[in-house]
């Protein structure tokens, strides 16, 4: 339980950043719980942005197959953006694609450094996001 709140409040904070960005947002109903979808939806100006969030103060973060799956599917189905939103105490939060996770047998993960090193925040998630319409 304690996990699931931390995990709620982290993306509450990301749909509040989202909010005073301009965007209008949707936190997904069973976020966290086997969702069919990612956790957090934000639109703006016809431009979609999509989130799976992840609060974990690991060295390194994971998505099972059937996450990354499912969430691929979403990216591919939609042609909207997605991006593992990722929360460190201390550090805020990073943006990383899926693209960027390395898959083995059982998961797909990132290693914090890369993510660090990688360095995508908010804004920069914002202004790649800005030239992409959906009409």
């Amino acid at each position: 339980m304690r996990r699931y709140l931390k995990g709620a409040r982290s993306e509450r904070e990301l749909l509040g950043k989202l909010h005073d960005a301009g965007y209008s947002v949707i936190r997904s109903a069973g976020s966290g719980v086997n969702s069919l979808g990612p956790d957090i939806i934000a639109l703006k100006d016809a431009v979609c942005i999509s989130f799976e969030c992840k609060a974990w103060e690991r060295p390194r973060l994971s998505l099972d197959k059937e996450g990354y799956a499912k969430l691929s599917e979403w990216k591919r189905n939609t042609g909207f953006p997605a991006y593992v939103a990722w929360r460190m105490n201390g550090m805020g939060w990073l943006f990383i694609t899926l693209e960027e996770f390395k898959g083995n047998e059982n998961s797909y993960s990132i290693t914090r450094k890369k993510a660090m090193d990688i360095g995508r925040t908010l804004e920069n998630v914002i202004n790649d996001a800005s030239h992409l319409r959906v009409y």
